[in-house]
């Protein structure tokens, strides 16, 4: 279980936000994480409702969990389409030279300070 990870490390960054600017509290944070990122959310959600409550700024703070797609591009035909419906075959000309151009990575979008 790699959430508890990602957890911990969000954690960090967002403490390390609210010391370099002033912040006493922070009521939410909106992370964005890709659907072939390898992060289930329902893992993320629990090790974050367990987290918090050991934080200095966060102890309340809600996880606010965006989806990103995931998505392929064809280098031969120049297709992008859904890598979870399609996975790597390009369902224009099946094609296998496909690369991901999205949807494996996650980034905090949003820290809302109270």
């Amino acid at each position: 279980m790699h959430e508890l990870g990602t957890v911990m490390y969000i954690i960090r960054t967002v403490e390390d936000c609210c010391r370099e600017n002033q912040l006493t509290r922070v009521g939410s944070v909106t992370l964005q994480v890709g659907e072939v990122s390898g992060i289930l959310p329902k893992y993320l959600a629990d090790c974050w409702e367990w987290a918090v409550k050991r934080t200095e700024y966060m102890q309340e703070a809600e996880l606010r969990i965006e989806p990103i797609e995931a998505v392929t591009l064809c280098t031969d035909c120049g297709e992008e389409y859904s890598t979870v419906k399609y996975a790597k075959i390009c369902p224009r000309c099946g094609s296998e030279r496909t690369y991901l151009l999205r949807g494996n990575e996650y980034a905090i979008k949003e820290i809302e300070a109270l």
